[in-house]
């Protein structure tokens, strides 16, 4: 009797068999010899022939089988090398997306009810029900970020300013920005407010000032009649949100100086952190201004930003020529910066250490080479400011210096998490920004990219190395390895940031990778080396010749950026859904996460993603929150504006999202040129990164305007926006016609025949008794913001749906609309005059006038 079989010829392997071996062909199971040899072979089917359904099932019974079986291995290895810890930052920023993403501020009952429930959930389950334990610590994680996320949000509670309002503030300077138009950026703590005096004063301001009284530093105090203003929302529905920033850096308002501030002495006594912050800021500022004296020009301005992280100076044109090839990533403080530092400094030690060879052999000297780096990083990233992405790039490089004290392997991945899980629980705003997202994107495709190259480098290895290469074909093989190397370190991290950015700024690099490879050897080998070295230096007053070649460097870099840029194609390429970033961002975590095959389920989520980039409807209409601008496509890539001088930023965003090449001014139907009526083009700078947006717009307030360089274009109708006495006329490609007006009495001309009319007017009501247009007053706009307007598809034209920016009920960074005076339907602000201007009779001493940001009587 064959082994395992019982009496009566039945198989105890079969009866206690696996499903998988249950469902195996007989086939694949060898036949005993006794049968083999007596009993005939099967006849083979006809030619043609269908085979019977019965083994088709067996087949597919056995490839599920095995992709079962494949999969759990997968999963245990997954498990057993701690990939789920990697996961750990992803849900944590998925909670932090849905708190952000809700359409009202949730309590904090509910959450902490959620965490308690999922907590007690998972230790009620076994432990042998791995995936509901899986299934239930992804929920419990998902609750942590909205908790966390919640309690910044309740932690931050800024002040924010309802309305535009004129008084005479006294602060303390927190920091100070030169700007490249000249101008100063001030960031004060407020200390008094007077005529008026607010009762709901912010805490925190950000104005500018054409000049700054001399020896001014931050600490000292000044004061000074201001304009301060509410922080501005997007300028379009789903862009980029300014309340929301300025919500979480603590500043309630923006303005600027009517005259020039003045400084006055302080008398209040700060705390230490105080103290320590603002002398951080000023020895920031002292050698900004060291740099600049020493290298000068454009040169001196990025190696400050470089530094200390000052990017205010540095010129527009330098900028967008930066940004147009792809390499502003170099200004911005990251991890290409850190690792240099580190590098450089780790080096040069264990170079010197070299020259002492006794007292290397006796001595960890590489430890101590570590412990260097890691001070020096560290003070990095407090004189660079401490942005998001020297945040990042710090942690992972101190994990790694640290595992080495310890003689521990430094993993990268594992860095990376650990690195992402202390920002979002120190500041989960911060995943929303386009910083967070883009250096994470290219770090963690770039961890990801090079474990795959690792790997496939180790199996080269195996081979017997080639002996006898000549000395000139080694040195090209370096070469050429180093050139290859920076490819695939460029193209993998633009790949992986490129969706980013056109979601954030409609625009790509089209010559990114010639530029990178054309500047980084530059920036590695001459730039930012010789920062250390001159930083280092600097104390002792040497730090001339370091810097000089620093800016030679600079120069090569900036001279690469100018000539690829003015040979680089149109980079605003539209919008791109939501949704489809969300695919392509689900499909980078698990390509960068997983360790076996299993990266292979990124591909249906890249693919989906790519699939529906442009699964997006392009809005027909743009307004601006405060009314005054509208914007209309017309066609043959041009976008109509309804002034001659709009602002910059807003026009610019607008003709990267929609996207068009040129911006139309409006045709003024009374002053005709020459006999005939004569359209604008606007050139407007580009100002595609938020953290550089002009200093008139963010920092005080005052709207930038574009250059405009008017030309006529002969037999010109139709085109554009027609003013005519506070009224302009636009028609889209769609034959609606859209106007704006200045007043009700404007508005009321169009009734008849427009589809669409805004009205720069927050008292506007009952403007039109008959007709069918819809109507956006200024209130409305002040209430919810900039709006997006679709128009039918038909040929009526008519207004189809209409998105703005906003929605009620306020979140807390945009509760403060609801107090403005255009929110609550009131004309401007208008100082009422004294009734004896003149007199010389005593006047009676009135109480302080107070400003309330509240709905008042009036």
């Amino acid at each position: 009797m064959a082994r395992g079989t019982a009496s009566g010829g039945v198989s105890e392997r079969e009866l206690f068999a696996s499903e998988a071996e249950n469902f195996a062909p007989r086939e694949l199971q060898a036949a005993p010899e006794a049968y083999a040899r007596t009993s005939p072979k099967p006849a083979k089917p006809a030619r043609g022939a269908r085979p019977p359904a019965a083994s088709w099932l067996a087949v597919v019974n056995l490839l599920y089988a095995k992709a079962v079986r494949a999969t759990t291995t997968a999963l245990a290895t997954e498990l057993d090398r701690g990939t789920p810890f990697l996961f750990v930052p992803a849900l944590l920023g998925c909670g932090t997306i849905i708190y952000y993403g809700l359409p009202e501020e949730p309590g904090f009952q509910p959450l902490i009810g959620g965490l308690v429930v999922a907590s007690v959930a998972l230790a009620f389950v076994p432990t042998h029900r791995q995936a509901l334990r899986l299934l239930i610590m992804a929920a419990l994680f998902c609750l942590l970020g909205m908790f966390l996320a919640k309690f910044e949000t309740w932690r931050a509670g800024t002040n924010m300013l309802g309305s535009e309002i004129s008084t005479r503030l006294t602060g303390r300077v927190a920091e100070i920005d030169h700007m490249a138009n000249g101008r100063v950026r001030l960031t004060i703590d407020v200390l008094t407010t007077a005529k008026p005096k607010l009762r709901y004063a912010p805490e925190r301001v950000r104005l500018s000032a054409r000049k700054i009284p001399p020896g001014l530093v931050v600490g000292s105090e000044i004061e000074g009649a201001v304009r301060l203003m509410p922080p501005t929302g997007p300028v379009r529905p789903d862009s980029y949100d300014f309340s929301f920033r300025s919500y979480f850096s603590g500043i309630g308002a923006s303005g600027f100086f009517m005259r020039g501030p003045d400084q006055v002495k302080g008398d209040t006594p700060l705390p230490i952190g105080a103290r320590l912050f603002n002398g951080v800021q000023n020895l920031r500022n002292t050698i900004a201004e060291r740099i600049r004296g020493l290298i000068g020009g454009p040169e001196g301005e990025i190696a400050a930003a470089l530094v200390v992280g000052i990017r205010a100076r540095i010129p527009d044109e330098i900028n967008e020529a930066m940004r147009r090839t792809g390499i502003y990533h170099i200004v911005a403080i990251s991890g290409l910066h850190m690792a240099l530092v580190a590098g450089t400094v780790m080096g040069s030690l264990r170079m010197i250490f070299a020259l002492f060879p006794g007292f290397s052999s006796r001595h960890p000297v590489k430890k101590y080479a570590a412990i260097a780096a890691l001070a020096a990083i560290v003070s990095y990233l407090f004189i660079s400011g401490g942005q998001v992405a020297a945040q990042r790039s710090c942690f992972m490089l101190g994990i790694m210096l640290i595992a080495l004290l310890f003689d521990r392997g430094a993993l990268t991945t594992r860095n990376l998490a650990i690195s992402a899980f202390v920002i979002v629980a120190i500041s989960p705003h911060e995943l929303i920004g386009p910083s967070f997202q883009m250096s994470f994107a290219a770090t963690a495709a770039l961890v990801g990219g090079y474990a795959l190259w690792s790997e496939y480098r180790q199996k080269r290895r195996r081979a017997p190395p080639a002996t006898g290469r000549p000395l000139a074909i080694a040195i090209v093989s370096k070469i050429a390895g180093d050139i290859g190397s920076l490819m695939f370190t460029s193209t993998v991290a633009g790949i992986a940031t490129t969706a980013f950015g056109v979601y954030h700024f409609q625009r790509v690099s089209p010559l990114s990778l010639i530029a990178n490879l054309a500047v980084m050897p530059s920036v590695s080998f001459l730039v930012m080396p010789f920062a250390v070295l001159g930083s280092l230096a600097m104390p002792l007053g040497l730090d001339a010749p370091f810097f000089y070649v620093m800016g030679k460097g600079l120069t090569i870099m900036i001279t690469v950026a100018k000539w690829i840029s003015d040979r680089s194609p149109i980079d605003g390429v539209g919008l791109i859904s939501s949704h489809s970033l969300a695919l392509l961002t689900i499909a980078l975590v698990i390509v960068t996460m997983a360790t076996t095959w299993l990266r292979a389920l990124a591909l249906p989520f890249a693919f989906a993603g790519m699939v529906t980039l442009t699964d997006i409807r392009m809005p027909d209409v743009l307004i601006s929150e405060d009314g005054r601008l509208v914007g209309v496509p017309i066609g043959d890539q041009m976008l109509a504006v309804n002034r001659a001088r709009p602002n910059a930023f807003t026009v610019e965003n607008w003709r990267r999202a929609l996207p068009t090449e040129k911006i139309v001014g409006p045709i003024d139907s009374l002053k005709p040129k020459s006999g005939r009526k004569s359209i604008m083009i606007l050139e407007t700078p580009a100002a595609s990164d938020p953290d550089d947006i002009p200093a008139e717009q963010v920092a005080s307030g005052v709207p930038d305007q574009a250059d405009v360089d008017a030309t006529s274009a002969d037999g010109v109708t139709g085109i554009g926006f027609d003013c005519h006495d506070g009224l302009c006329i636009a028609v889209h490609a769609s034959g609606a016609i859209v106007a704006h007006a200045t007043n009700i009495w404007a508005a009321r001309r169009a009734c008849d025949y427009a589809s669409l009319i805004v009205i720069e007017d927050a008292t506007a009501k009952n403007v039109c008794s008959t007709g069918p247009p819809l109507i956006l007053t200024k209130r409305e706009l002040a209430q919810h913001g900039s709006a997006a307007v679709y128009l039918s598809n038909g040929e009526t034209g008519q207004v189809s749906e209409v998105r703005f920016a906003l929605s009620e009920p306020y979140r807390p960074w945009h509760a403060q609309r609801q107090f403005s005076r255009d929110a609550r339907g009131l004309p401007p602000y208008e100082q009422k005059q004294r009734a004896y201007p003149s007199t010389k009779f005593p006047r009676v001493k009135k109480p302080p006038t107070e400003y309330s940001a509240e709905p008042s009587e009036d």
